[in-house]
């Protein structure tokens, strides 16, 4: 089980139905964290008129309170669902790259919620855009843009 920043209890199952571009980390969320949410909020914009069939989620594994700057940020259309979940779960769900940890990647999961891909601890953008794309393209028979 899953909370919002308030406290609200959120089932995880509720993010099932759309691709998810996901980052991993803690509140205090430090520079390599920040580049991590710039580079998930980019790829989405990138992705043109196929970016409405991906969520940007922030899964917060501790207690700690955002900085105002970020959750502000978070907020900003489209908004990034900030979740908190206990760290043990994410970590049955998402692996890191060996000798990698949680938080060094982005993650994809696929709208049955199911872990499908994760992104290289320094990745080239246009190389991961053009994955999704392929991914996207892929998928759009079956696959239709919101919830």
């Amino acid at each position: 089980m899953a909370s919002d920043l308030r406290g609200g209890s959120v089932p995880l199952r509720s993010l099932k139905g759309q691709w998810l571009l996901v980052v991993v980390g803690s509140a205090a969320c430090d520079a390599d964290c920040e580049q991590r949410l710039l580079l998930q909020r980019q790829l989405r914009e990138m992705l043109g008129r196929e970016r409405d069939r991906i969520d940007k989620v922030w899964l917060v594994t501790d207690e700690a309170e955002l900085k105002p700057e970020l959750r502000q940020a978070m907020a900003a259309l489209p908004p990034v669902a900030v979740l908190r979940v206990p760290r043990a779960l994410v970590e049955a769900w998402l692996k890191p790259a060996s000798g990698r940890a949680l938080e060094d990647h982005l993650y994809l999961v696929d709208p049955m919620g199911e872990w499908m891909m994760r992104m290289p601890a320094a990745p080239d953008p246009s190389k991961v855009k053009r994955d999704l794309e392929r991914l996207l393209r892929a998928s759009a028979s079956w696959d239709t843009p919101g919830r």
